[in-house]
């Protein structure tokens, strides 16, 4: 069930909390003793927060669209259907799947902080954690998603699920038409992060990589 919203966190938070604030500082101190190279640290960042964690969630959703069975059971217990592939552990303990249709597109927030399944989704984009998305995405979800270029029909209605420390949610998208032939690996490169928070789509066949 979707938490209920009826108070404003927008001027609640700065865009980067204290412990981002203390994080910058200490990779400053750190870079200019010659400890870190921030080049390396920035490939490593990419890499879980674009790479391995999207991938993961990527082939959870791509088991879904292939295999009924999986799909009604990530459906009604997404953290064991989840883990049968292998992906499970901090941050990734209590999971609910929600799946797009044609008449309902979730979109996942954290209005609190930046509660996030790392276990396939990675690192949380920057956006995710700021002020303006939390607290926008509540009041406004369609707006948001036209900033991100989603245009959705009027008909189709938006539910915005709120993350917490207990519960983190991933977004099934819907399985672009013309891939019933496409093998479960050629549809994972079609799955986007931005796509299982529901701020995006997953891409077109023409726009597979």
């Amino acid at each position: 069930m979707a938490h209920e919203h009826d108070h404003d966190h927008a001027d609640d938070h700065s865009e980067l909390g204290e412990m981002d604030l203390r994080v910058r500082a200490l990779e400053t101190v750190l870079t200019q003793k010659g400890y870190i190279d921030p080049a390396a640290l920035d490939v490593l960042i990419d890499t879980y927060q674009t790479r391995i964690g999207p991938r993961n969630g990527a082939r959870v959703v791509a088991r879904a669209w292939v295999d009924p069975a999986f799909r009604d059971w990530l459906l009604e217990d997404a953290t064991a259907a989840i883990a049968s592939l292998g992906y499970s552990g901090r941050q990734g303990e209590h999971m609910v799947a929600v799946a797009n249709t044609d008449t309902q597109h979730h979109m996942v927030v954290c209005t609190l902080c930046s509660c996030y399944p790392w276990p396939v989704l990675g690192l949380p984009p920057t956006w995710y954690k700021s002020a303006p998305y939390r607290s926008r995405a509540v009041k406004d979800p369609r707006g948001v998603l036209a900033e991100f270029g989603v245009q959705l029909p009027a008909s189709t209605a938006i539910r915005v699920w709120d993350s917490t420390a207990e519960l983190r949610y991933l977004v099934i998208p819907q399985r672009p038409c013309g891939t019933e032939d496409w093998s479960e690996e050629a549809l994972a490169d079609l799955v986007t992060r931005d796509s299982m928070i529901g701020t995006g789509l997953a891409r077109r066949p023409e726009a597979a990589p």
